[in-house]
């Protein structure tokens, strides 16, 4: 890995077929490859989720029938993956964003006890 690309620190879930298609995964494959490299991705690829959190972010990866999301936040040493869900209305379930809050919390003491 080069010096100036961060590992992913997946908190839960994963990306796999299924229940992703293949291009669906490869394309999520892809996008987490140019965050690691320290890009910034906006529309209509990423939108910040400031409500989860500081540098929080949804990615939007678009499937056959189902859109799923992957929430992460950017990190100065890593991205952090907490949560891949499909979404199936305009906004994230009240669920996900208390898991992913909870899990920063989990995380963020966990490091910050280190």
């Amino acid at each position: 890995m080069k010096p100036a690309e961060k590992p992913l620190v997946w908190l839960h879930g994963e990306i796999k077929t299924p229940p992703f298609s293949k291009n669906a995964r490869l394309e999520a494959g892809f996008l987490l490859r140019r965050l690691q490299q320290g890009e910034k991705l906006s529309m209509p690829y990423s939108r910040p989720m400031s409500l989860i959190g500081a540098r929080c972010h949804e990615l939007r990866i678009n499937d056959k029938n189902v859109t799923w999301r992957i929430i992460y936040r950017i990190d100065k040493d890593s991205i952090v993956l907490l949560e891949i869900f499909s979404k199936k209305t305009g906004r994230a379930p009240k669920r996900v964003i208390e898991v992913c809050k909870q899990r920063l919390r989990d995380h963020d003491s966990i490091v910050d006890g280190d």
